[in-house]
């Protein structure tokens, strides 16, 4: 399993509509996707300007397997609630 960790600088007061946007395409988006296990978004304690995806994957092959092209057109159709992330890359030795 491939753990895929976003974070997104997101100003507190826009954090419940880009939730909700971020809902409608992103999470839409991933659950259709071969190989996707799921979500969870993150708020760090103490620090309210940033969220945290948390994406599980089957496997790196899966999520590679997305074509640029889609991937593209649901990060435009964010609009004015696009945020641009900073992604690290995790992988599971065990899940107890």
């Amino acid at each position: 399993m491939v753990i895929e960790y976003l974070s997104f600088e997101v100003a507190p007061a826009d954090r419940e509509q880009w939730l909700h946007v971020e809902e409608a395409t992103w999470s839409r988006f991933l659950e259709a996707q071969p190989g996707f296990i799921r979500k969870q978004l993150w708020t760090e304690r103490g620090d309210d300007h940033h969220v945290h995806a948390v994406i599980e994957w089957a496997d790196e092959a899966s999520w590679f397997a997305i074509p640029h092209e889609q991937l593209q057109a649901v990060d435009e159709a964010m609009g004015p609630w696009r945020r641009e992330g900073s992604l690290r890359v995790f992988d599971v030795l065990r899940d107890c």
